[in-house]
């Protein structure tokens, strides 16, 4: 009885051992799966594959949760103002949307797009790449998550699986350190379930780290708010305008302009560099009876029709018009129309994607 007894013991004492390597094992599983793909987009758009694959491997329990498994939605996505289908669960409120993708790579793009091209995550972008703290904390800051634990937990993720390695920018193969080949790492744990599993308790959750090959192809894409500051323009020729050149013009997406101050019209703007009102109205897409209020943006010459590299879409969050978002990238208004097949009095909404090239 007392041999039966402490049997019994023993095997409850090892059932929370073996649930932490079945996590384990399942992280890992996760994180070999996915770690191309988080690479793939910090490469094209900035985000730190570390953040990624933590927010993934958080969002949808390691690929296993309702939304990753229904909908290949890895990031709790919610629908906003998605055209896609959706995929519905109680969240917050009872029934709440959440984007549904056809494959999981679509979520990891969408992932990167929704930080990019939001204006309250551009600050984020301004950080180091390989700066994970920062993130996690400005993700929570920004808005991305309720849970004031959230920074924590993505921070225990990068670290206690070294997701950290995938930040690295300086070789084009980025490798775990023990060097052991994906086969090897299977039978490994395989053949050693339960060892390791008392190897884990013992080291405080230190992973064992396996041979994961990473490629990449491009360098990461300057932050937004560096790719849309204004700069100043040197693209001046002496016959491009009669100007007093105590005026400093800048430029975005290439096309120069000035600041109005105080008093000014697009007339006396007009009078000044040697253009005609009707030029300049044209240029900015302007009334004849549209104010001019100090600090607007009054382009010197044709906007583009596309806006410049890897500014590529922008997504709104206030009350903004399509001729405010023409003016901020200096894309045509006429362009953005035709791009995104909106007519002349098509209103725009908070939360709406329109792309500019």
């Amino acid at each position: 009885m007392k041999k039966r007894i402490f049997s019994i013991l023993v095997l409850c004492g090892f059932l929370p051992v073996c649930a932490v390597a079945q996590q384990k094992s399942v992280a890992e599983a996760y994180i070999e799966k996915y770690a191309q793909a988080a690479v793939d987009e910090m490469f094209r758009s900035g985000v730190p594959a570390s953040i990624t694959l933590a927010q993934g491997m958080l969002e949808s329990a390691n690929g296993q949760s309702y939304l990753a498994t229904e909908g290949n939605n890895h990031f709790g996505i919610k629908c906003h103002d998605w055209k896609g289908p959706g995929i519905y669960k109680d969240a917050e409120r009872k029934g709440e949307c959440f984007r549904k993708y056809k494959s999981v790579s679509d979520s990891y793009r969408d992932h990167s797009d929704f930080l990019r091209y939001k204006d309250r995550y551009k600050f984020l972008f301004d950080l180091d790449i390989t700066d994970y703290k920062g993130w996690a904390h400005g993700l929570k800051k920004a808005g991305y998550a309720t849970d004031p634990a959230y920074p924590r937990k993505l921070i225990n993720l990068i670290e206690t699986y070294g997701l950290d390695r995938y930040d690295q920018t300086d070789t084009r193969e980025i490798r775990k350190s023990n060097k052991l080949s994906r086969k090897e790492a299977r039978k490994k744990r395989k053949a050693e379930k339960a060892a390791a599993a008392a190897a884990l308790a013992a080291a405080g959750n230190t992973v064992p780290q396996e041979v994961i090959n990473v490629t990449v192809n491009d360098k990461i894409p300057e932050a937004p708010s560096v790719l849309e500051e204004p700069k100043p323009y040197r693209g001046i020729k002496m016959f491009d305008f009669s100007f007093s050149l105590s005026r400093q013009l800048y430029s975005v997406n290439g096309v120069p302009f000035v600041y109005s101050v105080a008093g000014e019209t697009y007339q006396s703007i007009a009078d000044q560099y040697d253009l005609f009102l009707k030029e300049i109205l044209s240029f900015n897409d302007a009334g004849n009876d549209m104010e001019l209020l100090p600090g607007t943006v009054v382009y010197l010459q044709r906007k583009k029709r596309k806006a410049s590299s890897h500014v590529d879409k922008y997504i709104t969050e206030g009350m903004e018009s399509l001729r405010d978002v023409s003016q901020r990238f200096a894309v045509r208004l006429k362009s953005l129309r035709k791009i995104n097949g909106f007519s002349e009095d098509h209103i725009l909404k908070p939360g709406d994607t329109i792309l500019l090239r």
